[in-house]
């Protein structure tokens, strides 16, 4: 039977809280394992390859899952990324391509070149819906998705929240939009945004009903990847909520919010809604 995975991200683990050391890779994987989270994904944007293969024997250690998001400079960089996933036993590689051509015709054969390396690596790779990439906008991906049908997303919809500079309610056309990326969706993540801020603390007042909204999209999610999948097949939901200047913070520098509080609580959130959807 299928499962929901949840991850935390080692890059959503940095505290940069000033005056506090950062704690060691020892300490976040041993925190991470211990909450009961199943896997942690590894941001190659946030932590160069060199650095990263230093955690490659924690995955070992711990029994943790490994997750990891490749930021494809060129068409060939994808492939060290894919080699470190294979290293640490993730199941696909989450891709923010870092090629932008500026054109859709331009587009398609750079994400057809990553896709033909992947194949012949035996890694499915997914696009994630991210800003400063090829699939910076949410009219460009549903271009992309048109003319690329094997073309599958990492759902990452705070940008495109952002991106698009959205207002409550959504209109029914932008709504449509938004779920048609969702169909192409085959893992998520843990963010809540608003038209003007990338990462809302949970518990402001005024965060819930953009709160609401993401909980309705990621349940719709899950609903369509489960209609799409087989039942030995996994959904991997990812909590990536960033160290600041993602984290909002006050003069002082310090988050408005416990991060991982939070990822804890996206993580019940998420599961209650795969069990919803069963």
């Amino acid at each position: 039977m299928s499962q929901l995975l949840v991850y935390q991200s080692l890059w959503a683990a940095e505290r940069r809280t000033p005056g506090v050391p950062e704690p060691s890779y020892d300490e976040i994987f041993d925190t991470v394992k211990a909450a009961g989270f199943d896997g942690l994904s590894v941001d190659l944007g946030a932590l160069p390859l060199p650095a990263a293969e230093a955690v490659i024997p924690q995955f070992a250690r711990t029994g943790l899952r490994g997750g990891v998001t490749a930021f494809a400079r060129s068409i060939e960089d994808i492939r060290p990324s894919i080699a470190f996933a294979k290293a640490i036993g993730a199941p696909f590689v989450v891709v923010v391509g870092q090629v932008m051509p500026v054109t859709i015709a331009g587009m398609i054969p750079v994400i057809r070149a990553w896709l033909d390396i992947a194949g012949a690596e035996g890694m499915p790779l997914q696009f994630e819906t991210h800003r400063g990439c090829i699939t910076n906008d949410l009219y460009i991906a549903l271009q992309l998705l048109d003319a690329i049908p094997e073309m599958r997303m990492a759902c990452d919809l705070s940008h495109y929240v952002v991106d698009r500079e959205l207002y409550l309610p959504l209109s029914p056309d932008i709504a449509a939009q938004f779920d048609r990326v969702l169909q192409r969706c085959d893992s998520f993540q843990g963010r809540v945004a608003s038209g003007q801020q990338i990462q809302l603390p949970l518990h402001f007042p005024l965060t819930q009903r953009w709160l609401d909204l993401f909980t309705g999209w990621w349940r719709d999610g899950f609903r369509h990847w489960r209609a799409r999948h087989g039942a030995d097949e996994d959904c991997v939901f990812l909590c990536e909520l960033g160290p600041r200047e993602y984290a909002m913070t006050g003069a002082d520098g310090l988050e408005f919010s416990d991060r991982w509080v939070e990822a804890q609580q996206l993580r019940a959130l998420a599961q209650t809604l795969w069990s919803e959807t069963a």
